[in-house]
């Protein structure tokens, strides 16, 4: 299995993995095909959203942190309940297109970890299938 590091800095947070998973295609040398990506923790997900504007990010992050909030009288003993259910909501696997040696993105899309649990190094499976 290969895999891709990422420290975070914050307990909740998007983290821009963009470049990685370009270097990981690049890595693979397949041109055309399918990247897949797949998450190994429970508190933290992968997902695909603007990446230009860094506000963005930060809304996610707020809204979330509203919708699902830390101290909510959750029974999970760790006190981390919020972090699992905002890593269901998002998920932990991402497939990607591959083009041209690039992954398929609109211009303004990125690929993130979200982060609900940190700061925290996380690893992100990964698995590159070329086009037939």
């Amino acid at each position: 299995m290969r895999t891709i590091t990422i420290r975070t800095t914050e307990r909740e947070q998007l983290a821009d993995i963009t470049e990685a998973v370009r270097e990981v295609i690049h890595k693979s040398g397949v041109t055309d095909g399918v990247l897949h990506l797949w998450c190994m923790h429970t508190t933290c997900a992968l997902t695909v959203n603007e990446g230009a504007d860094p506000d963005v990010a930060d809304d996610v992050v707020a809204f979330l942190a509203r919708m699902v909030p830390r101290r909510s009288g959750f029974r999970h003993a760790e006190g981390n309940s919020d972090s699992h259910i905002k890593t269901s909501l998002f998920g932990p696997g991402l497939t990607l297109l591959i083009d041209g040696g690039q992954p398929v993105l609109g211009t303004w899309q990125h690929v993130f970890l979200a982060e609900w649990d940190g700061p925290r190094t996380r690893s992100v499976a990964w698995r590159v299938l070329p086009a037939p």
